[in-house]
């Protein structure tokens, strides 16, 4: 046999060898940063969106890639069997969120041991070296949860984190089976449900008239949003004269003023003021919009001189 036929001989020995040896990663260390919302006002009725990173890296002795799976449970908050969503605790209350290995959130970031299915992430290695790589975690809390009462929401994920990988020359093993071996990344996740009110408020408007000779009556109404459970108080102040008898404010025209009252019932018998506890009104937030009706009456008085004439009303939601 010729040299030649030789070397062939050897060259084909060397890459059956190559083949029939996958590469072995010797470490794998991985890591998933604390995932925190910060302060969430779930009464806005708003989806919130933050992130973190899950990182690998390994060392191996031939070139190679390593396939990382991390597989990520429901956390003690727990989860929908479907997968999604997730959810944050704060005792038995709950709130829901969920992770997601793209952008779009659509991707639940699952696992094969619980729900759902663990983004592929590879690392390509290098000769004796070493070769690490990182995918953004992306969370996000829906819309639609404005009943969640404030306080701090949690979930952990010690326990629940399960990172297969495995390396590979060519064809890359199936996160879906691959079992072995298993690294951990622990983390956390937390949101703070914030206190919040909000107001809103129509026009009072007393409308046109001639002589003050007899009472003139209108109506308007305020919007209040506040927290769910969260007690809050509704004042109202004296207007721009700073009247401080809610029956007394002042609606001006130049010098001129007419006397006018704020009242929180039909029969205009309780004046409306900003005396928290003695002329104010009361309630308990929902997380939805709650209405009020604000009684407003001009007495008779003596009559000004023809025009338009106005105040403005501040309404303070105290909580």
């Amino acid at each position: 046999m010729s040299s030649a036929h030789r070397l062939r001989l050897v060259l084909i020995a060397c890459l059956l060898w190559v083949s029939a040896h996958p590469a072995v990663a010797q470490t794998c260390t991985f890591g998933i940063d604390n995932i925190n919302f910060g302060n969430i006002d779930v009464t806005a009725n708003t989806a919130f969106t933050t992130s973190g990173t899950y990182s690998a890296s390994c060392s191996g002795i031939l070139l190679a890639a390593v396939r990382t799976c991390p597989n990520v449970g429901a956390g003690t908050g727990g989860g929908n069997a479907s997968g999604n969503p997730r959810y944050l605790t704060n005792g038995v209350p709950q709130l829901e969120y969920n992770l997601f290995s793209d952008a779009g959130y659509t991707a639940v970031w699952g696992s094969r041991l619980w729900a759902g299915s663990a983004p592929t992430t590879d690392i390509t290695l290098v000769i004796l070296g070493s070769g690490n790589t990182s995918r953004t975690m992306h969370a996000r809390i829906p819309a639609g949860q404005q009943a969640v009462a404030p306080g701090t929401y949690t979930s952990s994920f010690v326990g629940h984190t399960a990172i297969n990988y495995a390396a590979y020359l060519l064809i890359p093993p199936n996160c879906a089976t691959l079992a072995s071996p298993t690294g951990t990344a622990p983390f956390t996740v937390s949101a703070t449900v914030v206190s919040s009110c909000s107001v809103s408020a129509t026009t009072l408007d007393f409308g046109s008239t001639g002589l003050l000779a007899a009472n003139v009556d209108s109506a308007n109404s305020l919007s209040v949003t506040c927290s769910n459970t969260v007690p809050y108080s509704i004042l109202l102040d004296g207007g721009l004269s700073g009247a401080t008898d809610p029956t007394l404010r002042k609606m001006k025209k130049g010098a001129e003023a007419v006397t006018y009252g704020l009242y929180q019932d039909m029969a205009r018998s309780q004046p409306w003021g900003s005396t928290k506890g003695t002329n104010t009104v009361s309630g308990t937030g929902s997380g939805f919009p709650q209405s009020y009706t604000v009684y407003g009456r001009v007495p008779p008085q003596s009559t000004p001189s023809p025009g338009t004439f106005t105040d403005t009303i501040v309404v303070t939601i105290s909580y």
